[in-house]
């Protein structure tokens, strides 16, 4: 059966997985050289807002079934900003390891929507918002897997 508690669900785990994804970009930003890499700052910055944007979009669905929006992040997002930060360490925030981290990053998000967007409980409406977020995340992705071949090759 299709309920409102199974959409603010799936909902407030997307906004962990958002918030997971601004500050996966934020820490990104930090490890990218110096005076270096300006593009990609300016392109996790967007990503970060895109972000932003996309949980403000979420907490208006949660809120109009009645629900109270999350805070914090998913557990699999800290382990993937925990890893990220070993990675660093390893590869002194090179290029291609920011971008490898960010791509991770991208699927784990990609992950996420799709196991909201199959799940059974969850209502038409509000797949319609998720399947859109996930197209947009989708593209965020390519670019990020774009840029991350051409440094490789």
């Amino acid at each position: 059966m299709k309920t409102h508690e199974a959409c603010i669900s799936a909902l407030n785990d997307l906004i962990k997985i958002n918030n997971d994804r601004i500050e996966g970009y934020q820490k990104a930003i930090d490890e990218l050289n110096e005076g270096q890499d300006f593009d990609l700052k300016t392109l996790f910055t967007r990503m970060t807002m895109e972000s932003e944007q996309y949980k403000a979009e979420l907490a208006d669905m949660v809120r109009s079934y009645g629900g109270e929006t999350a805070d914090g992040s998913m557990l699999s997002g800290k382990l993937y900003r925990a890893w990220m930060d070993l990675k660093a360490f390893f590869s002194g925030g090179s290029r291609e390891a920011v971008l490898k981290n960010c791509e991770a990053g991208e699927d784990a998000a990609q992950k996420a929507y799709q196991m909201a967007l199959d799940d059974e409980d969850v209502m038409a409406a509000t797949k319609e918002l998720i399947a859109q977020q996930k197209r947009a995340l989708k593209s965020s992705h390519d670019e990020i897997k774009a840029l991350r071949d051409a440094v490789t090759f």
